[in-house]
């Protein structure tokens, strides 16, 4: 669901939305090469809870 009101804010949305499951597919790549899998073989889902615990239980790990 997008929250923006606005042309821009709902394009941005959108940028982030892309960008965040772009990244998340990469992840998948980078750790199926790792360990000799297929990408394939790799939860999407699996991967997104994985990524939401590492940013949620390292608070203040980056500056803003």
């Amino acid at each position: 669901m997008l929250s923006s009101k606005t042309p821009d804010g709902v394009l941005q949305q959108i940028w982030a939305h892309l960008l965040v499951h772009h990244s998340l597919r990469e992840l998948m790549v980078r750790t199926a090469a790792t360990r000799g899998l297929d990408a394939d073989r790799i939860s999407f889902t699996e991967t997104l809870r994985s990524a939401r615990r590492s940013v949620t239980l390292t608070p203040g790990s980056f500056s803003p």
